[in-house]
């Protein structure tokens, strides 16, 4: 039994993105097309949520009304859940080069 996920069928927060052309170059601006520039785009989407969960913590430390210890809890746990997910990438490309390069000639 196969169990296919269509881009309908997905929740939007992790739908691919969009702007892919028929082509299979990336309509983003500033970041190339391909396997690289969705890895660029991944790593920095982490990045951005781990300065948000820094900044949630010292909102919070600082007893700022604003924020509430709830979104901050949220926004850790989301900016840990994409270091993980980029470690297990990493790995796995580390996994494949060295495959790549013990293979006999």
């Amino acid at each position: 039994m196969d169990l296919k996920l269509t881009p309908v069928s997905m929740p939007t927060s992790i739908r691919p993105s969009t702007g892919i052309k028929p082509g299979g170059a990336s309509s983003a601006t500033g970041v190339g097309g391909g396997f690289s520039g969705e890895l660029k785009n991944a790593l920095s989407s982490v990045s951005a949520a781990q300065n948000e969960s820094s900044r949630l913590q010292r909102e919070v430390q600082m007893e700022n009304p604003k924020v509430s210890l709830e979104e901050t809890m949220v926004a850790i746990q989301k900016a840990q859940i994409g270091f993980q997910a980029t470690l297990h990438v990493r790995n796995r490309m580390v996994q494949a080069y060295t495959d790549i390069m013990n293979m006999q000639v």
